[in-house]
């Protein structure tokens, strides 16, 4: 599964849909949603808006995408921590 990496913590969803190349516009975004096409994490999402997470699956057309956030790289960790 391909994944895609996010610039901050979380993403709306038809942003996401946008940066992934998996709909051109954000026009394309509000139809793809409204008509039920695109999945979070196995269920059917509706909301536009919804907040995307590092490890969020993201599905349209049966393609998935990986979301990908700065701290999901391993690069952050906890201070005083060992890893």
């Amino acid at each position: 599964m391909d994944f895609v990496e996010i610039r901050d913590e979380s993403i709306r969803l038809g942003q996401f849909l946008k940066l992934a190349s998996l709909i051109d516009t954000g026009a394309d975004a509000k139809l793809v949603i409204a008509d039920g096409l695109v999945t979070v994490n196995g269920e059917v999402e509706l909301r536009r808006g919804r907040q995307l997470h590092d490890g969020d699956v993201v599905a349209l057309g049966g393609i998935g995408v990986r979301v990908q956030s700065p701290a999901g790289t391993g690069l952050l960790t906890a201070p005083g921590k060992d890893s």
